[in-house]
């Protein structure tokens, strides 16, 4: 009992060690480090962090928190990397700080499964489990929410493609080309498309071309409709009627919409009647076995 009091109190005081180092009345920076920001030159950049700081402990067990955290995502099935599902998404998180966070969650399960092992007692093999069950089940929620919200946000993406590649369609058959087209969809765009738009533009400003840059929003992306959308769009400096091309396939992307909302409905309605023949079955089945229990009492007495 008193080994784990100890290991609990050591914890408790790194913690609050990391947590009191970013109050600002607790840990005050120097007047050289406030004012660093506001310096001309190279000056202007951020202080080194110290040495009990949560910066400080994110570049000390970032690394091995990547590793740990990609092995054990492979071991649990998940092989897509965290980098690209964290730009799908527009998280302002890296992976590094993830993989942190995803590790202090796992210390913590792994410190509240030790202290119910510490406080009933259970069987050793009960025990073994509680305490491979927490780090896992924290490190797994983490891994769910992001692998949630990626899925979330390729559906909306998907939903939206028709409406975006039909304005692309008709701003192209108007004479816009496509760097206009694109800048003009992002700016009156405000969904899953509309800030994936947005970062394309930003990679236009930055020197990337077009094809390169829509490529990158596919791969990102991972969407099949998408992947279809960009070859079409590819061919901007090599056809005249590219709006016509657009729109044919924002009308083909419409269409595998609406088939996945035939096929929803079609499984809906098939649901509805599992528990009305579950309702209809069970009493039946109870009805016809109750003479035919009888007749074999009879013809076996």
């Amino acid at each position: 009992m008193m080994p784990g009091l100890v290991a609990l109190g050591l914890a408790l005081w790194a913690g609050a060690t990391l947590v009191l180092s970013e109050v600002r009345w607790f840990a005050r920076r120097p007047l050289v480090d406030r004012l660093r920001p506001y310096s001309p030159g190279g000056m202007g950049r951020g202080a080194p962090a110290g040495v009990f700081s949560v910066e400080s402990f994110t570049q000390a067990v970032g690394p091995l928190a990547r590793a740990v955290g990609q092995r054990l995502a492979q071991l649990v099935g998940v092989s897509e990397e965290l980098s690209v599902r964290l730009a799908r998404i527009h998280s302002p998180l890296g992976v590094t700080e993830v993989r942190v966070r995803q590790l202090g969650a796992s210390v913590a399960g792994f410190g509240v499964a030790a202290l119910v092992v510490l406080a009933l007692r259970p069987a050793v093999p009960l025990a073994l489990l509680l305490v491979v069950a927490g780090p896992a089940l924290a490190f797994l929620v983490q891994e769910q929410r992001i692998a949630v919200a990626s899925e979330r946000w390729q559906r909306r993406l998907f939903l939206e493609l028709p409406v975006v590649a039909e304005q692309l369609a008709l701003l192209l058959s108007a004479g816009y080309s496509l760097t206009s087209a694109l800048n003009r969809s992002a700016q009156r765009s405000s969904g899953a498309c509309g800030a994936d738009l947005r970062r394309v533009c930003a990679r236009l400003r930055q020197g990337v071309s077009e094809t390169e840059a829509l490529r990158e929003w596919a791969a990102v992306a991972d969407v099949a409709a998408l992947d279809r959308l960009v070859p079409v769009l590819a061919l901007n400096r090599e056809t005249s009627d590219l709006g016509r091309l657009m729109a044919e396939e924002a009308r083909a992307i419409r269409r595998d919409v609406h088939r996945e909302l035939i096929e929803a409905a079609e499984r809906r309605s098939q649901q509805v009647w599992i528990p009305v023949t579950v309702a209809t079955l069970v009493p039946g089945v109870i009805f016809m076995g109750i003479p035919f229990v009888e007749a074999l009492q009879r013809f076996g007495g």
